[in-house]
């Protein structure tokens, strides 16, 4: 066993940067637990001792392994998961694989991501891909009955984002691929934000590809996350680029790209950094994925009703389905200058900009929220004393 699974005390307990300030910045970049950090010092102690490449090998193991923890994870299969550098990575390296073309629609939500919304706007401008917006329901968050009445012919793409980098909801993944499914649409799903929060099974959502990253609610090291790609879409992706690793030199002029998902990554990578993703997973389903939701969702609506209860201060969170990111907003304070003020009194947070989600922010005619992610990490106290401080402003 990797965790400590007794409660909420030893998860902290296992948490050394807790006792530093009231950190609330799981959806920015979590703090690890110690079994992470240990693993990754060990190993970059190991490649001193010893060099890189014999490092690598006496872990080669270890590595192999990390395939089936994170398909453990996913309820996914080892051969469908490749390990990269962060979850836009992993999300570039499949849609770019995509054999878009000229007048091929791509379907995304109101609250996507920036870096997956500029990618679709390049493609609109080389290749003449078409970006159709699927409106949100009425409680904020995609319309799954719309999202039924857009499909067509045209459409080669469903792209969303399960949890938005703002506004708390969970978009209706699940709603969502049984439609993909049904019209035998591919769907790509940026689970950046929720992998690592609360269960996510691939099976279930039935998503054809889904990005993951390792520094977030994961509680992994920066520089690393991870691709799913569904079994019987692998090969018919050929990746944006490839090397020796992806891919084999069979002739003077011709080669084999791997069978399994392993072809969209690349040979150099960060040994620590993916052992320490590997402890991180493992770490994940050794509490499970149930209680970290369970809670991480309680000190949610703790913070939400808190806030809520202050005069000057609007929560933004949106959705039926909320989960451990809270964003707020006060009348008096810029984001920026609410989020700066916190810090100084040691509460951790950050700012969800217009920039990250242009649509849904320029809809709600917000420059940005003040931003917080809940993690098991976090207790009680911390959350009555970060809405006391913010009641102080």
């Amino acid at each position: 066993m990797t965790a400590a699974i007794d409660g909420p005390a030893a998860w902290r307990a296992d948490t050394p940067g807790a006792e530093s300030a009231i950190h609330l910045n799981a959806c920015g970049a979590a703090l690890m637990p110690n079994p992470v950090v240990d693993r990754v010092k060990a190993h970059l102690d190991l490649e001193a001792r010893i060099g890189g490449y014999e490092a690598q090998a006496e872990v080669a193991d270890e590595l192999a392994a990390a395939y089936g923890s994170a398909a453990r994870l996913l309820n996914a299969r080892a051969h469908e998961i490749a390990f990269v550098e962060n979850a836009t990575r992993a999300w570039d390296m499949a849609f770019y694989a995509l054999p878009l073309g000229p007048g091929d629609v791509v379907l995304t939500a109101v609250a996507e991501y920036a870096s997956n919304f500029i990618a679709f706007l390049q493609m609109q401008r080389r290749r003449g891909v078409e970006i159709r917006i699927v409106p949100d329901d009425a409680d904020g968050a995609l319309d799954p009955a719309a999202l039924r009445a857009m499909i067509d012919d045209r459409v080669k793409l469903i792209a969303i984002t399960h949890v938005p980098t703002n506004g708390g909801l969970v978009n209706p993944a699940a709603a969502v691929g049984a439609i993909a499914r049904e019209a035998g649409i591919p769907f790509l799903l940026d689970a950046c934000q929720s992998v690592g929060q609360m269960p996510v099974d691939v099976a279930a959502i039935g998503c054809t590809m889904l990005s993951a990253t390792g520094r977030k609610f994961l509680r992994g090291p920066r520089g690393t996350g991870f691709l799913y790609v569904r079994e019987d879409w692998i090969e018919r992706l050929e990746p944006p680029f490839l090397d020796l690793h992806a891919a084999r030199w069979t002739g003077a002029d011709s080669f084999e790209i791997a069978g399994d998902a392993t072809r969209f990554e690349n040979w150099e990578f960060d040994v620590a950094g993916r052992l320490g993703l590997k402890m991180a997973i493992d770490y994940a389903l050794d509490i499970g994925p149930d209680r970290i939701a369970a809670r991480i969702g309680d000190l949610a609506t703790r913070l939400r009703d808190g806030l809520g209860a202050l005069p000057g201060v609007t929560v933004r969170d949106k959705g039926r389905q909320r989960c451990g990111i809270v964003t707020f907003t006060h009348d008096r304070l810029a984001a920026t200058d609410l989020v700066a003020q916190l810090g100084r009194e040691g509460v951790r947070l950050t700012v969800s900009g217009a920039g990250s989600t242009r649509l849904d922010m320029d809809g709600r005619g917000v420059d940005g929220f003040a931003r917080a992610g809940l993690h098991v990490y976090n207790s009680e106290a911390e959350v009555d004393a970060a809405i006391a401080a913010i009641a102080r402003l």
